[in-house]
């Protein structure tokens, strides 16, 4: 039997950053959701703050930040009928690409995991295209092919449409350590129920780990109409 989205988000500790995308079980809606966590006090002092058309991460306490270059970024941004996820500034080449007519692989083609040695964390990122009341689902991992960051393995996941009641987990790390391992395999298949957004977020946060969760952005989307429902949750408030 798969876990439950907050029973996979739990198993580990420290999966770091995640993204879901599933459909909910009745199949009337999508459910999107991306979560931070964090171990430094930089990583920490984040926030999520919803934009037109997106979310943005911003620092809570500008006094405390440091280096704003791999933890301040647009983590949603929506185009069209697409819905973009990731958990770094590819999300802006995602969106660009797929405004000039290319394709997400494309977009993500030309980067590579995060310059943050010894971990080098990978760059997870989903796009959901909506189209005739349903959706496809493209997902990706950008990660290192070695202990040294020397290459880099690009994988690439691509589902023409998700079951009702079922989703795809895509986490930066496999659990806590030092370095960090980074997440290896295909998405995890988790289960999704029905709900609203609120309900789902507040499922998916008393999930992660109370010690290292920062912020959580859930969505639902109705398949029919198009209408979107979001709810954030933020450890700093």
């Amino acid at each position: 039997m798969i876990k439950t989205a907050s029973e996979a988000v739990g198993a580990t500790t420290y999966p770091g950053r995640g993204i879901i995308v599933g459909k909910s079980a009745d199949g009337k809606r999508a459910v999107m959701a991306y979560f931070i966590m964090g171990r430094s006090v930089n990583s920490r002092n984040r926030v999520f703050v919803k934009e037109n058309k997106g979310i943005r991460t911003e620092a809570f306490d500008p006094s405390k930040m440091v280096d704003p270059s791999l933890i301040i970024y647009w983590p949603v941004r929506v185009i069209d009928d697409c819905v973009i996820v990731t958990n770094g500034d590819q999300t802006d080449d995602i969106y660009n690409y797929v405004g000039d007519g290319a394709t997400f692989a494309d977009a993500l083609r030309e980067r590579t995991f995060e310059p943050d040695a010894p971990n080098f964390t990978p760059r997870v990122s989903a796009m959901a295209t909506f189209l005739d009341g349903d959706f496809s689902l493209d997902m990706a991992i950008l990660r290192a092919g070695d202990a040294q960051g020397s290459f880099c393995h690009r994988v690439f996941w691509e589902y023409e449409a998700v079951e009702a009641g079922k989703g795809y987990f895509l986490h930066t790390y496999l659990s806590d350590g030092d370095p960090i391992p980074s997440f290896t395999g295909d998405p995890e298949t988790v289960a999704i129920g029905d709900g609203d957004a609120e309900s789902i977020a507040q499922a998916l946060w008393n999930g992660l780990n109370a010690d290292n969760r920062v912020s959580l952005w859930v969505c639902t989307r109705d398949l029919a109409t198009g209408s979107m429902e979001q709810k954030i949750i933020n450890r700093n408030v």
